[in-house]
């Protein structure tokens, strides 16, 4: 197709949008909504797994050793912990940092009582490995398997954060997929109506192009432009609404929920609008593709 027929054909599109106002409006609203869904959707499952890491960053296991081990044997632990597939770091709290920490805790308004304490350390046998692992997930697995090591007393994990983590992620995945289903559905729909009408409007201009030796996809093209454009307006409304809003809508949730939320992190900007913006643009231009196309196929006779 030549430059000048691409233009044509991209020019008639745009008339059949401009002819079909109603339909055009509705069908657009409808991807647009669409899109607004999925995007808030994807946003929150973007945010979900950032918080995940940075959990793993922040929420380890830690294990505590059996009393009067000796260090050589805890260093002895602390490789054979290290050389676990799931481990990504470990710290190592001497019983006397334990205790310079719980102090530093506990008796900062008054010093002098944990003075009574210098010559025999309450936490002596506290002395503990604080594990991060690749994959918070991995907790329940790792703590069973650590805690069969010789010399380990007791393990400590965050079974809370995980489970809430993970039924989060299951909710979002369920809720996600149908919703995404039904307003694709609908949304393919509208944008097929759109066209149908189009075609109708056409069909004495098309059977002219047909006589006259137009191919059949110079026919078809207009309407696959017209499906195309209104998914592609469907979707960038949707997408700008939320790239201006989105800082906003975390700091009234920090504003709203005070301390907790604060004490959340939250994925930034530009790493959410990396992966919604192609997501979105690419999901308004497909269903405006699969709108024209089964259109075009029940109702174009060429």
């Amino acid at each position: 197709m030549s430059g000048k027929s691409a233009r044509y054909c991209f020019k008639q599109g745009l008339i059949n949008i401009k002819r079909n106002k109603l339909y055009s409006i509705a069908s657009i609203g409808t991807v647009a909504a669409c899109i607004f869904l999925i995007s808030v959707i994807l946003a929150i499952i973007i945010n979900v797994n950032y918080m995940e890491k940075k959990l793993e960053q922040q929420v380890g296991v830690t294990v505590f050793f059996e009393n009067n081990t000796t260090q050589e044997k805890i260093d002895e632990i602390g490789k054979l912990i290290k050389a676990d597939k799931l481990v990504k770091s470990l710290k190592f709290t001497s019983a006397e940092k334990a205790w310079n920490e719980f102090k530093k805790d506990y008796f900062k308004d008054d010093p002098d009582l944990a003075k009574g304490f210098e010559k025999n350390n309450p936490l002596a046998n506290s002395a503990s490995f604080t594990i991060y692992l690749k994959n918070i997930k991995a907790q329940e697995k790792f703590a069973k398997a650590v805690k069969k090591i010789d010399g380990i007393r007791k393990v400590k994990h965050s079974r809370k954060a995980k489970a809430t983590l993970t039924n989060l992620e299951r909710l979002l995945g369920y809720a996600s997929i149908v919703l995404i289903v039904i307003l694709l559905g609908v949304g393919i729909f509208l944008i097929s109506n759109t066209v149908m009408i189009g075609i109708n409007v056409r069909s004495e201009e098309i059977k002219i192009m047909k006589l006259i030796g137009s191919t059949n996809s110079f026919v078809r093209a207009p309407f696959v432009i017209e499906g195309v454009v209104i998914g592609l307006i469907g979707s960038l409304i949707p997408l700008v609404v939320l790239f201006v809003a989105y800082q906003n809508l975390i700091q009234l949730i920090i504003n709203k929920f005070g301390v907790f939320a604060r004490n959340i992190s939250f994925a930034p900007q530009s790493m959410v609008f990396t992966i919604l913006i192609p997501i979105g643009l690419g999901i308004g231009v497909g269903i405006g593709l699969l709108g024209s196309f089964f259109s075009i196929r029940k109702h174009l006779k060429v």
